[in-house]
């Protein structure tokens, strides 16, 4: 288990307006901090900076004002201490599914023994045996985030940064990955931060759910997930997981309305 917090500080992040118009606030100033082992979902509307925040913590953008910070080290670019696991299917084609897996792994000198070792866990890990010789194309879309998600934890990241990345799969593939990555964090115990739309994936994985508000976004509540693990799909049914789901969905729906207005 990954033993260093993430603390956010004081984070803003405006962009250069096109023309005549001012800059746009993407993300008033803000604080949080994640516990080691801890799964933190971010939940808000459309635009209101998840992403962005996201981006920032994995050091791809950088706050206009602020700072990240993870356990003493200040986050000021990429590093192999964050996984990072994108909505769009990010692999390389021109890679084989073992090629991406061992990617980082190759780039940080790790001996080929190790590379074969930490590749064939991997690859039973996430059911992906028998097709570490296939190419990207000749994969499903859940195929190619198991390989994604693969990637970023044969790096053994100290925190995983998931940005949805299972937004664009079908219903059951969706619901089969959640289960797959709770599985893995259940296991590892690795710190979590995790952004969707999807109030009920939220609920499932997370025991904090942070909700941010419209553009500019802010964390406008913080919601404790006090269902325990290890979690089946049947929890959704519970009448506490109906009842989280709807102080989320009331939570959400002013600031829907709010940006729909603005």
């Amino acid at each position: 288990m990954s033993q260093e917090p993430l603390r956010i500080r004081g984070v803003t992040r405006s962009f250069p307006g096109q023309g005549r118009a001012g800059p746009t606030l993407a993300l008033q100033p803000t604080d949080l901090t994640v516990a080691p082992g801890e799964f933190v979902a971010i939940l808000g509307p459309s635009g209101c900076g998840k992403s962005t925040l996201l981006r920032i913590v994995a050091g791809l953008d950088r706050p206009t004002a602020g700072t990240v910070h993870l356990g003493p080290r200040e986050v000021t670019g990429p590093g192999p201490d964050r996984g990072m696991v994108f909505q769009s299917y990010t692999l390389f084609p021109w890679l084989s599914v073992a090629d991406n897996i061992r990617y980082g792994l190759v780039e940080r000198g790790v001996k080929p023994a190790e590379q074969q070792e930490i590749l064939a866990r991997f690859l039973a890990r996430t059911g992906l045996r028998g097709f570490e010789n296939h190419w990207p194309r000749q994969l499903s879309g859940g195929m190619q985030q198991r390989t994604a998600l693969a990637r970023a934890l044969a790096n053994d990241p100290e925190i995983l940064l998931l940005d949805e990345p299972f937004g664009a799969l079908d219903h059951q593939t969706r619901e089969l990955m959640q289960e797959l990555l709770l599985e893995i964090w259940q296991a590892d115990r690795k710190t979590v931060l995790f952004v969707t739309h999807d109030i009920d994936e939220a609920i499932f994985l997370a025991n904090r759910v942070v909700v941010m508000s419209a553009r500019p976004g802010r964390i406008k509540a913080e919601v404790k997930v006090d269902l325990p693990y290890p979690r089946e799909w049947t929890v959704k049914t519970t009448p506490e997981f109906g009842a989280l789901k709807a102080r989320l969905m009331g939570e959400i729906r002013e600031e829907v309305r709010r940006a729909a207005a603005s």
